[in-house]
């Protein structure tokens, strides 16, 4: 049986491979499709393709193409492109915006497939469960579609229901996708910059961790928890609850709230809701996860923005989300108020910060395309309190000088960009930096503030205690290691030789200087206290430490004026 189930997994595998090959060759990625076309089929697989497909493919640009392959390509694809969208430091910008624009729209599953998976998951029937289940589902998916159903109690709940075998499915084309990668490595090796094997690995885990919604359910937990224990009165945002008992890896319930989409301008003006309103709200509360909370919403594009009645705003999807250790919220806060100061040296620090101090392979070139980007953002009039625009500019700067930033620095540009799409249509005057400002000052201020030294001294001698307590075992240990010869050191440096006797050679002359000092005090006390025996009223023993101290002084100076070169003459050869 098991070799019947091996044999069927490899004919699946190949009939999507040469799917995928059919659609690349169909939007006139032939070039693509000969690197890895192992067989030579690639003819035949250019006469299954209709000649008016391919030349309706010609009309589309080449990014365009690329997003068309993904949709047709399904579900796995589609999420790969959405994924990479996040990625401005592996594909070109263009390309990201395309990705934007993928649709993951599918008909939904029948009523009976979603009700079976329900029970299946939440050990009982949809009727014992649910005082009432929608049929039709309010929202679909390629993963999974959402169905409105009400709780014995009253309250209204938002289920979303995974479309059964979908991660059978996704683990499939995975592998499909890193055979790919695999031929593109080897075949297109200037391709190895990209590191394709590398961007399958992080789309398999972040694919992973989105189709389990228990994952989901604990990034909507945390958000709401940031939301509701803010009680400043300038929080505007909402977040709907989690329903545990309802939820496992394929089911999440979430509260139901009603509101209006945030591009329904027509309806939000006939609720009498000032857009403007909404515009600065939805900014600070933007502001606010990440600068105060650190953990933000990652896909703040409309769908997933509501406009209630008192003109809150709430946010809905979890599966994507931003964290920012409170480290880089500082580091932040310092970039965003040295670009406006024009202060170049601060910025190209706070970017080292980021990097983890990464070394710079030409400081000047940096430091000048840091000037050069600071002298446009001071005259420019257009985008220039965009928060987006500064960090899309400098991430072509960061990518350019080889600074490893944090992945968050590149999703916190991208879901920027989203959000600053929404507002400027909201308000188009609204100075977003002049919001943003409070947020910047307040996490610089943080770092020097006395709370804030004293805690990081209190924490410095607390290791250093632990370490000091640690030290004599993990010397023992490494004795042990040597002992037993488990640790075997072989280090080859060519040109160090020389460096190494200049080094013993000043050692020995600091001690020899250290001997004539003691030689020298010890026999002006022997002579000072007239220690026998004398030779006449002067110690002969002072007498004998003088005599050794300018011995070794001679030879020391002797040694000086000799220098290196008398035993390494022959490095110069």
């Amino acid at each position: 049986m098991s070799l019947y189930t091996d044999i069927g997994k490899r004919y699946k595998s190949v009939t999507r491979y040469n799917q995928i090959l059919k659609v690349l060759v169909k939007y006139g990625f032939e070039d693509l499709v000969q690197y890895l076309e192992e067989k030579k089929r690639f003819e035949l697989l250019r006469r299954l393709v209709p000649r008016s497909s391919r030349e309706n493919a010609s009309r589309f640009t080449k990014w365009e193409k690329m997003r068309l392959v993904c949709e047709e390509l399904g579900p796995t694809f589609v999420k790969f492109g959405q994924i990479l969208s996040n990625r401005p430091d592996l594909v070109p910008l263009k390309l990201t915006f395309e990705l934007e624009k993928l649709l993951d729209n599918v008909p939904p599953m029948p009523e009976e497939i979603a009700k079976k998976m329900v029970e299946d998951e939440l050990g009982d029937t949809v009727e014992n469960l649910f005082a009432w289940f929608e049929p039709k589902p309010f929202a679909s998916a390629s993963m999974a579609q959402v169905h409105k159903v009400t709780l014995k109690d009253g309250k209204r709940v938002a289920l979303k229901i995974q479309r059964p075998g979908i991660k059978e499915t996704i683990e499939e084309d995975i592998k499909v996708m890193y055979s790919i990668a695999e031929l593109l490595q080897k075949r297109i090796p200037s391709i190895k910059t990209f590191d394709p094997i590398g961007l399958v690995k992080n789309f398999e885990d972040a694919i992973i961790k989105e189709l389990d919604f228990i994952n989901e359910s604990i990034n909507a937990q945390r958000f709401y928890n940031n939301i509701n224990g803010d009680q400043s009165p300038d929080n505007y945002a909402k977040a709907p609850k989690v329903y545990r008992e309802f939820t496992t890896t394929k089911i999440l319930a979430l509260e139901f709230i009603s509101g209006t989409k945030i591009d329904k301008f027509d309806v939000l003006i006939e609720k009498q809701i000032d857009v403007k309103v909404i515009a600065r709200r939805l900014t600070k509360s933007y502001f606010k996860q990440i600068f105060k909370y650190g953990f933000f919403h990652a896909d703040p594009h409309p769908g997933n923005l509501l406009v209630l009645p008192n003109s809150h705003i709430c946010y809905l999807d979890f599966g994507m989300m931003g964290s920012i250790l409170p480290r880089d919220i500082e580091v932040f806060g310092k970039l965003f108020i040295a670009i406006t100061r024009r202060d170049v040296n601060s910025i190209i620090k706070a970017l080292q910060q980021l990097s983890n101090y990464t070394n710079i392979k030409d400081v000047r070139a940096l430091e000048f395309d840091i000037n050069e980007f600071v002298e446009k953002y001071y005259v420019r009039s257009v985008h220039k309190n965009e928060m987006s625009t500064i960090l899309i500019e400098l991430k072509d700067i960061i990518i350019q000088h080889g600074l490893k930033v944090p992945t968050h620095f590149f999703l916190l540009a991208r879901s920027m960009v989203t959000l600053e799409g929404v507002v400027h249509k909201l308000d188009p005057e609204l100075d977003q930096y002049d919001i943003a400002k409070p947020f910047l000052l307040r996490a610089v201020a943080k770092s020097f503030s006395p709370i804030r030294f004293g805690e990081k001294a209190l924490n410095s001698i607390y290791e250093l205690g632990n370490y000091m307590e640690d030290f004599p075992r993990d010397l023992k240990n490494a004795i042990r290691k040597i002992n037993r010869g488990e640790v075997k050191v072989d280090l080859t440096h060519k040109g160090i030789d020389p460096m190494v006797h200049t080094i013993n050679r000043i050692t020995k002359q600091i001690i020899t200087a250290f001997i004539m000092a003691a030689l020298i005090i010890g026999a002006s006390m022997f002579i000072v206290s007239n220690i026998e025996p004398l030779w006449g009223n002067i110690s002969i023993i002072g007498i004998v430490f003088i005599a050794i101290a300018m011995v070794l002084a001679f030879g020391m100076i002797k040694d000086i004026r000799k220098g290196d070169h008398d035993e390494w003459w022959y490095m110069n050869e």
